[in-house]
């Protein structure tokens, strides 16, 4: 009796560990791990190409709103990408 006890819970282990393994993968697929290790750098470059964006909108509607929105988004930008770079060296 106590070998069958053992057994069922073994196997209830090894079902509950395989379901939380597919549970990771279907909530956390392998693109977005990969994006969330390196979020700053993600979110650095995101920055950079708004600013773009904003900037050269801007130029071509004449807006200076959007042009200032890009602006500050390419302070924004170098902001973030020194306290990256600080945040790095200090790892090391």
């Amino acid at each position: 009796m106590e070998a069958c006890k053992e057994r069922f819970s073994e196997v209830t282990f090894q079902k509950a560990e395989s379901m939380s393994a597919k549970m990771e993968s279907i909530i956390l697929p392998e693109w977005r791990k990969r994006l969330l290790e390196h979020l700053s750098t993600v979110l650095i470059l995101f920055e950079l190409v708004l600013s773009a964006i904003f900037i050269l909108l801007g130029y071509a509607k004449g807006s200076m709103y959007l042009r200032g929105i890009g602006v500050g988004l390419v302070i924004a930008w170098v902001t973030s990408a020194i306290a990256y770079i600080f945040k790095r060296k200090a790892s090391k």
